[in-house]
C-alpha cells in the first residue's frame, strides 16, 4: 500500500506551482523597427529628387510673333537609289538608319551576263589588236619589197609592171592596217562600255545621308521603270540628306503680306514642345494654292539636331523685325510648365549647387508653350520644368537637360 500511495502521490498536479514568467521580447521589437525607420530616412529621405531642368533665354528684341503657321519639315535632297539596269539583287548592305557616304555601295547585283559581255568584248579586243599586229608586220614586208623594186628599176632590171605590183601592195597593205587600227579602236570602246555595264550592277549612294527606308531583298528583281503593276521593284532604298533639312508651311494668302524673305522665326516641333529652334525664311514661292488659298513659304532652321527628321509636324512662328525706337526687351522665356502657384504665388524652381531654391517671378505673355518671366529669373538660370508639388525650398536634386 505505502508503494501505491507514493505512485499516486508522484501523478499528483501541484495547482498551486505557476508557469515560469516568459520572457518581455516587444521592447527588442520596437527598438528594431526605430532602427529601421532610421535607416530609410537616411537611404531615402536624403535622396535627391530627379527633375528635368531647362536653361532660362533672354528675350530679344523684336520677338513679337506676327503669324503663325503649320507645316512639316522637309528634305531637299531625297532620292530613292535605283539600279541603272533590270537584274536580280545579289546583295543590300543597307538597313535603315544607317548613315552612308557618297559613292559607298548599297546593293550587287547578278553580274553573270554583264561579267560574260565583258569577257567577249575583251578577247574581240586580243583578236583585233593580234591582226593589225600581222598586217603591221606586212606592211614592213610590202614597204621594203617596194622599195626594192624602185631600185631595180633604176638599174633597168626589171620592168614597170613590176614595180607598179610591189606599189599595189603595200597600198592595200596600208589600207588594211588603218581598217584593224579602227577595229581595235571600236573593240576597245567595246570593253569600256561593258565594263561600264558590270558597273552597272553596283548601286552607290548618290550622296552622303541617311538610309530612311530599305526597298528590297536578295532574290528580288530590281528595274529603274515600272513593271505595270507587277513585284519588280523599282528601288533599293531612299536616302535623306539631313543637312538639307528645311520646314514648309502653308501661309493664308490673306496674310501672306506679313512675311518677307529673311524674316526670322521660331519653329516648335510637335514632338518637342517646349524646344523652340531658331530660323529664317529662304523664299515665298511665288504661287498660290488656287483649293486651300495658301503660299508655301520655305524656312531654314538655325539648328542641326538628329531629333529633327523629314515629315515631322511643325508650327511656326514668324517675328517682327526689330525696331531701333523699340523699348529694351525684359526678362527671359521658360516653358510655362516651370511656372506654378505656391500659397497663392507665382513661383519657379532655380537649381543651384544640386539643390532647389524657390524664387518669386513676375509672369509675362505666353507664346505656345513658353511663357515671359519679367523678374525673378535671370539668363542662363536653370529652372525645373513641371516640379512636384513634394519639391521645396533646398531640396537636392539630380537634374536632367530637357533641351
Amino acid at each position: 500500500m505505502e508503494g501505491s500511495e507514493e505512485v499516486l502521490r508522484q501523478l499528483r498536479i501541484e495547482r498551486r506551482q505557476r508557469p515560469q514568467a516568459r520572457r518581455r521580447r516587444w521592447p527588442w521589437l520596437l527598438a528594431l523597427a526605430a532602427l529601421a525607420l532610421l535607416l530609410a530616412w537616411l537611404l531615402l529621405g536624403n535622396r535627391p529628387v530627379p527633375v528635368e531642368t531647362v536653361v532660362a533665354r533672354a528675350a530679344e528684341a523684336g520677338g513679337g510673333s506676327v503669324l503663325d503657321a503649320s507645316g512639316y519639315v522637309t528634305a531637299r535632297r531625297l532620292a530613292t537609289v535605283s539600279a541603272k539596269i533590270t537584274g536580280k539583287v545579289e546583295e543590300v548592305l543597307i538597313e535603315e538608319g544607317m548613315r552612308v557616304e557618297a559613292d559607298q555601295v548599297l546593293a550587287r547585283l547578278e553580274a553573270v551576263d554583264a561579267l560574260a559581255q565583258q569577257a567577249l568584248a575583251e578577247a574581240q579586243l586580243d583578236a583585233a589588236r593580234t591582226q593589225l599586229g600581222e598586217v603591221r608586220a606586212n606592211l614592213r614586208l610590202a614597204q621594203q619589197n617596194l622599195e626594192r623594186q624602185r631600185s631595180l628599176l633604176e638599174r633597168r632590171l626589171v620592168a614597170q609592171a613590176q614595180l607598179d605590183q610591189a606599189q599595189a601592195e603595200f597600198d592595200t597593205t596600208q589600207a588594211r592596217q588603218a581598217s584593224l587600227a579602227r577595229q581595235v579602236e571600236v573593240a576597245r570602246s567595246q570593253v569600256d562600255l561593258a565594263r561600264i555595264g558590270v558597273d552597272n550592277t553596283i548601286v552607290r549612294a548618290p550622296f552622303a545621308g541617311v538610309v530612311v527606308a530599305k526597298a528590297a531583298q536578295p532574290g528580288e528583281i530590281v528595274s529603274p521603270i515600272s513593271a505595270g503593276g507587277g513585284f519588280t521593284r523599282t528601288g533599293i532604298g531612299t536616302i535623306v540628306d539631313m543637312d538639307s533639312l528645311e520646314v514648309e508651311v502653308d501661309v493664308n494668302e490673306a496674310y501672306i503680306g506679313r512675311v518677307l524673305s529673311g524674316q526670322p522665326v521660331e519653329a516648335v516641333l510637335n514632338a518637342y514642345p517646349e524646344w523652340r529652334i531658331p530660323g529664317s525664311v529662304i523664299a515665298i514661292i511665288p504661287t498660290a494654292d488656287r483649293a486651300k488659298a495658301t503660299v508655301r513659304v520655305r524656312i531654314a532652321l538655325d539648328v542641326e539636331d538628329p531629333r529633327i527628321v523629314p515629315d515631322m509636324g511643325v508650327r511656326v512662328s514668324f517675328l517682327e523685325q526689330a525696331r531701333a525706337d523699340a523699348p529694351p526687351p525684359r526678362g527671359v522665356w521658360v516653358p510655362a510648365r516651370a511656372i506654378v502657384e505656391r500659397d497663392g504665388a507665382s513661383v519657379a524652381f532655380v537649381v543651384r549647387d544640386d539643390r532647389v531654391r524657390q524664387v518669386s517671378v513676375e509672369a509675362g505673355e505666353r507664346r505656345d508653350a513658353d511663357r515671359q518671366v519679367l523678374s525673378g529669373l535671370a539668363d542662363g538660370d536653370a529652372v525645373v520644368v513641371g516640379p512636384p508639388e513634394t519639391l521645396a525650398d533646398g531640396d537636392r536634386v539630380q537634374a536632367g537637360r530637357g533641351r
